[in-house]
């Protein structure tokens, strides 16, 4: 499967775009729509150049699709579009080895239409252990996305 415009879309609107390299909450360097790394790559540090808006659209649609190639090989039940992009968007932000061994990832595997799975969104939406508004947030839309016929 793969990302469209709405998964693409719902990763930047969380996201936010910073064309200067900054430290996210969790403190590691980063640039454009939330990325740590560049397509070649190459981490992120404070000392890169700024980029342009283009360049960090096309930077997110190269590594959310790196994403979802990923996501894919581990999803091993059927899901819909909507629950491919809110799953993506997940791991995009968690990182993949966190998205492996999630209870979210068990349990859709078991049975992706299981109403439980919305409260495994929402125990991802802590910073160094520190609950944040904006995490809250985007575990509601990928839930509210995931289970949107």
């Amino acid at each position: 499967m793969k990302l469209n415009e709405q998964g693409y879309k719902l990763i930047a609107k969380h996201e936010g775009l910073r064309l200067k390299p900054y430290l996210c909450p969790a403190r590691v360097p980063t640039i454009g729509y939330g990325n740590t790394y560049y397509a070649d790559g190459k981490r992120v540090t404070m000392q890169d150049k700024p980029i342009t808006r283009e360049q960090a659209y096309e930077l997110l649609k190269i590594i959310a699709d790196k994403f979802a190639r990923q996501v894919d090989a581990v999803v091993t039940a059927t899901v819909t579009q909507n629950q491919f992009n809110a799953l993506v968007s997940f791991a995009y932000n968690i990182g993949m080895g966190n998205f492996r061994k999630s209870t979210l990832l068990r349990m859709v595997n078991l049975s992706p239409h299981n109403a439980s799975i919305r409260a495994q969104f929402m125990r991802w939406n802590k910073a160094g252990g520190v609950e944040l508004r904006g995490l809250t947030n985007r575990r509601i839309d990928e839930a509210n996305l995931y289970f949107t016929k």
